[in-house]
């Protein structure tokens, strides 16, 4: 990466962010399970092959998790964001099991600047995840607010003022 951040002025309508590969493990699973989501069929394996999910499975907060954790080594930590209003769409529409590798892509679908902040803009991004097979596991669009590179410092200089 760069030494220089990522701006406002750096994520154009358009531009693609990979994400991934993110390996999943039953371990991970379990372990998130346990601390926000104890459902069985993501705390044992023979629950979760017995489930409508056919194996032990990431929940979906988990794989939201997932997703923030790519996008966060993708684009956001090399970049002068400010946060995240909210999440307009997030949609779980595949099982995430144990053994699967997840990648994707952040696409930039619209950006403006921000009229109640002046000096940050907002990029709104769709996010598609997908397991080893190539299947949809996740879909999600939210906006992120991002600082613009500060405008030119135009100094004079004295024979100029003269």
């Amino acid at each position: 990466m760069s030494a220089e951040k990522l701006a406002f002025e750096d994520f154009e309508p358009g531009r693609r962010f990979p994400l991934g590969p993110k390996p999943v493990t039953a371990e991970e699973i379990v372990e998130f399970a346990r601390e926000f989501d104890p459902q069985p069929m993501h705390l044992d394996e023979a629950a979760g092959r017995a489930s409508i999910l056919g194996g032990l499975a990431a929940s979906g907060w988990h794989t939201s998790a997932m997703l923030m954790r790519m996008m966060a080594d993708s684009y956001i930590l090399n970049a002068l964001c400010e946060g995240a209003p909210g999440i307009d769409l997030m949609e779980w529409r595949k099982p995430v099991l144990s053994g699967d590798t997840l990648q994707g892509y952040s696409t930039v679908l619209e950006a403006r600047p921000m009229r109640s902040r002046p000096g940050i803009g907002i990029a709104k991004f769709r996010h598609e995840v997908e397991n080893q097979r190539g299947e949809l596991v996740c879909l999600s669009e939210n906006s992120v607010m991002i600082r613009m590179r500060p405008a030119p410092d135009i100094n004079m200089s004295p024979e100029m003022t003269a």
